[in-house]
């Protein structure tokens, strides 16, 4: 019987992709939350609040980025088991 176990490197590498999606999405709601208080404050009509609606929509992009950027299962697969013989690489 053989036993594979995920490497803490692996592991890691994972937390940080989910962290950084979790901050994302922090960091576009209350980016959200502020563009709408502007607006309700000052109005279309206000430079502040154009940028506050330009970092949305900026936060919005990296966010879709961030999205497409996402390991397929198989390179998830071969990042827990590098040795797995589908997963090797040669080289001519």
């Amino acid at each position: 019987m053989m036993v594979h176990t995920v490497s803490a490197k692996n592991t890691n590498a994972l937390a940080r992709r989910e962290s950084g999606q979790s901050s994302l999405d922090n960091a576009l709601k209350a980016a959200l939350e502020h563009a709408r208080r502007l607006t309700d404050m000052y109005g279309t009509d206000n430079v502040e609040v154009a940028i506050a609606w330009e970092t949305v929509d900026e936060l919005e992009t990296a966010k879709a980025r961030q999205k497409s950027k996402q390991p397929t299962t198989f390179e998830r697969y071969c990042a827990a088991y590098p040795d797995a013989p589908e997963c090797r690489v040669y080289e001519d």
